[in-house]
């Protein structure tokens, strides 16, 4: 069974404003604060496990219009770490709730990472733990520690940063969802409620994202630079402390020969940090199919 209906017939305005948008920047990546169900559930009087399954419900609604206007990924925060603090009932139906729906989804093929027991700040943690700890074991040197390489640390190595961040319920704020990938995004908080999310509230979204584009692609040029030449000048002040050390004389810290050997270091930290991060992908291999055979 398909996680999407067959497609239904679309009003003439809705065709229009999708092929309007079509025609501008697409974000290839869309993160989702998917907040107001129990609010919602509230205002309809209805048991909260119902407002949990119209927002798994509008969940799929959402990820067919991002099929529709050709996003290839989207990220939703499902469930965080502080939610098990609700009570028993609601926590067990949301479980239950998850793996009825998300098991369908495993039948698409377009990336939906769904973020359950999940925090920013613990994610952004354990990174620096797993870096620590190569060093520790010799695997990393301290030098070798950058921003590029803990995004490699993080849950979401394999995906791109984050072009748009959706939240709903007007709230404000990112509940600690995504804090070091959504530096350099476009934020749309919207008022109204998740399971009352409309296509026109998403289409409103993707617009606010065509406005900044051009804004929020150069910050993110002029951050990769920076990154860039803070990790060359860190590299060069190695090779110099180096000789230095070596009791060489450095007149000239842009010379051939010192060029070289930058390089040279260049090309060794860089394979230290490839083999590091191939041990890292082996280990997370790994896990995954224990967890897969313990729940199978």
């Amino acid at each position: 069974m398909a996680w999407f209906k067959e497609k239904q017939n679309t009003s003439y305005i809705r065709n229009f404003c999708s092929n309007v948008l079509k025609s501008g920047e697409i974000p290839k990546h869309v993160a989702i604060i998917m907040d107001g169900n129990r609010r919602f559930a509230k205002k309809v009087n209805c048991e909260r496990s119902k407002g949990h399954e119209k927002g798994f419900e509008k969940l799929t609604e959402v990820l067919e219009w991002c099929f529709e206007l050709g996003i290839p990924e989207v990220t939703v925060y499902a469930f965080s770490i502080e939610n098990f603090k609700r009570s028993k009932d609601e926590v067990e139906c949301l479980m239950e709730l998850a793996k009825q729906k998300f098991d369908r989804l495993l039948e698409e093929r377009h990336v939906l990472n769904v973020c359950m027991a999940y925090t920013s700040r613990h994610e952004i943690c354990e990174a620096i733990k797993t870096m620590a700890k190569a060093v520790e074991d010799g695997a990393l040197k301290p030098m070798d520690i950058s921003e590029n390489v803990l995004d490699q640390c993080l849950y979401t190595h394999q995906s791109p940063e984050p072009d748009l961040l959706i939240r709903t319920s007007g709230e404000v704020r990112f509940s600690d969802f995504l804090l070091w990938q959504c530096s350099y995004t476009s934020l749309s908080f919207l008022k109204v409620l998740w399971p009352e999310f409309s296509v026109w509230n998403f289409y409103s979204a993707i617009l606010s994202y065509q406005w900044n584009f051009t804004a929020i692609q150069k910050i993110r040029q002029d951050a990769q630079k920076d990154k860039i030449h803070k990790e060359m000048e860190a590299d060069l002040e190695v090779v110099l402390n180096e000789l230095r050390a070596e009791n060489v004389c450095v007149s000239n810290g842009s010379s051939s020969s010192n060029g070289t050997r930058v390089e040279k270091y260049q090309d060794k930290k860089r394979e230290r940090i490839e083999r590091f991060l191939s041990g890292l992908d082996e280990l997370r291999t790994d896990y995954l199919d224990r967890m897969c055979t313990v729940q199978s």
